[in-house]
């Protein structure tokens, strides 16, 4: 791909990591102003429901007592993130790009403004799914994002065939000619004695 599709894809990758930011933190906002001591809510039974935690840990509350390890991880997670989808990107991937950068961040910024501290910080959590696990806006978009890069691909853009190669109809690619100098009858290039 050519650098004009890196610049075309990038401010849509940020765009929509921004947009899935102002979204899981603007619910959060709302869950804390509206489910503080509240029994949980049903929305499909106890299938579904909106009940308020707050997160030390990482999925299903693990390792709850190192959270600094977590704000440590989502902080290269933004930073490796940021990198691959500067690089040109199909579609597909940059939108799984997109999503995951989106929750790797608003996840940090809980890490470090949230209660109790900095770099301590509890991510708020609101959807419980059937008592399973309770998670949020960002952690859709990780999930979504994850499945989407595993559809995708997750293979470096730079290691696929550039498109402004010529194809010889074999399946292959034309390889440019190393000399410019005489060739002989069959078209190689002439060797120099």
């Amino acid at each position: 791909m050519t650098t004009s599709t890196h610049t075309r894809r990038f401010p849509i990758v940020a765009a929509l990591a921004a947009t899935v930011l102002l979204v899981d933190q603007a619910t959060k906002f709302w869950a804390e102003s509206t489910l503080v001591g509240r029994a949980p809510v049903p929305l499909i039974g106890d299938f579904l429901r909106l009940r308020l935690l707050y997160n030390p840990g990482a999925a299903f509350s693990l390792g709850s007592g190192s959270t600094w390890i977590f704000t440590i991880v989502a902080a290269v997670a933004v930073v490796v993130l940021v990198r691959y989808a500067l690089r040109p990107q199909p579609v597909g991937r940059a939108l799984a790009l997109a999503l995951l950068l989106g929750g790797a961040t608003t996840h940090l910024l809980d890490r470090l403004f949230r209660e109790p501290g900095f770099a301590r910080g509890h991510v708020v959590d609101f959807i419980d799914y059937n008592g399973w696990f309770v998670g949020n806006v960002a952690d859709i978009a990780l999930t979504v994002g994850a499945v989407l890069l595993v559809l995708f691909g997750i293979t470096d853009p730079e290691d696929e065939p550039s498109p402004t190669a010529e194809p010889t109809g074999e399946g292959t690619t034309a390889e440019p000619a190393e000399s410019s100098g005489p060739v002989d009858q069959a078209g190689k290039p002439e060797r120099a004695e």
